[in-house]
């Protein structure tokens, strides 16, 4: 009978061939690579096209700006509890920019915040001392002095904030982390935002952005894509206290209006009721939850004449004082409607004020007058 052989069966030879394909194909896969090579060459440069419209756009806006941003470094004042020595020691860093040719630095409050020295440090590296001129706490801004000696220096462009749109192209360009003239971008991601002053009070139509604010950042300028101011970054929410996309910069033309008071009085110039309020805590206390409970009235203010009471004591007996609930057509709840009422005006007009006093309700013409 003819045997049939199988079509997969193979001669040793074969066997043998294959063997020794495999081990070189194993060996060649598995060699080691040379770690120097004399033969190796510089790789040649992947030729590009023109930059994009939107990154030249940040390319000049940071060379038109960035000379006008400064790194602004503070020093506080320690003393030893048992020497009594006095000590100078860092306190932390921020950032400013130059306001006017005459070496005027806006920056924020609570960078320069119970530091004892400030210095200035400007785009070119130059170290400046500065000295403090003005702050407006409850705005969270305030205003230094460098003399430049004859160096000219580059005011920062002002824009407007009031015609901002969200979803527009920002800028900030500042020292986070100590790290100069750094620039971040993003886009106007809210309008009218409310934030806390170091004060506690509020700040209104503040501007939320998702451009990258870090701490160092505080201070400088947010800027719009024709490289103009628009505002004053001064905080972020972050539970680590680094940048999660959510910023906020007081708006400019919150800046312009404050900063040539600052430079003018050195303090922010604004009218009064002439009395001094409680705080929302302490009137909870005696059950007032809507208005504005008085404490005392200045002698010889707009509201002493107009007759406004404050809280007074007859024998063991405390009597509350008057409550304010509107000014003209703003009702009145807390201090913070009060004192925002109150910025809409100026002193030497006349105002109506709507109190409640032991249960009734009556109006007061007062004249305001300056704070402070």
């Amino acid at each position: 009978m003819k045997s049939h052989k199988n079509k997969w069966e193979v001669s040793t030879a074969q066997l043998v061939l294959l063997l020794i394909i495999g081990a070189t194909f194993y060996w060649y896969m598995t060699k080691p690579v040379p770690m120097n090579d004399p033969e190796t060459k510089p790789r040649l440069v992947t030729a590009r096209g023109d930059l994009a419209a939107d990154e030249k756009n940040s390319i000049d806006v940071f060379k038109l700006s960035s000379p006008s941003v400064v790194y602004i470094t503070t020093m506080a004042t320690r003393t030893d509890l048992f020497t009594l020595n006095e000590s100078t020691i860092p306190s932390g860093t921020g950032s400013g920019f130059i306001w006017d040719e005459n070496g005027r630095i806006v920056t924020n409050y609570h960078v320069i915040k119970g530091a004892s020295k400030v210095s200035v440090t400007l785009s070119d590296n130059s170290v400046w001392k500065a000295q403090l001129i003005g702050v407006a706490a409850d705005k969270d801004l305030a205003v230094l002095q460098i003399n430049p000696n004859g160096k000219k220096l580059m005011p920062i462009p002002i824009g407007n904030s009031a015609d901002l749109s969200i979803g527009q192209k920002v800028f900030a360009i500042g020292n986070p982390f100590g790290l100069d003239q750094t620039m971040t971008s993003g886009i106007v991601s809210a309008l009218g935002r409310e934030i806390l002053a170091p004060t506690g009070r509020t700040i209104q139509g503040v501007i939320q952005t998702d451009a990258a604010i870090n701490p160092g950042n505080s201070g400088g300028p947010l800027i719009d894509s024709a490289g103009r101011l628009i505002g004053v970054n001064t905080s972020i929410i972050s539970p680590s206290g680094a940048n999660v996309g959510i910023g906020f910069a007081v708006p400019i033309n919150v800046v312009s209006k404050v900063v040539p008071e600052l430079i003018r009085h050195g303090k922010l110039v604004r009218p009064t009721l002439g009395v001094n309020v409680a705080h929302e805590g302490f009137a909870r206390r005696f059950g007032i939850v809507n208005g504005v409970l008085i404490i005392n009235v200045l002698s010889n203010s707009g509201a002493d004449v107009a007759g406004l009471q404050g809280m007074r004591r007859r024998g063991d007996r405390l009597f509350l004082g008057d409550i304010i609930v509107s000014l003209e057509d703003k009702d009145i709840k807390t201090p913070d409607d009060l004192y925002r009422a109150l910025e809409t005006y100026k002193t030497g007009d006349v105002v109506t004020i709507g109190v409640v006093r032991d249960d009734a309700h009556m109006l007061k013409q007062v004249e305001l007058s300056q704070e402070g």
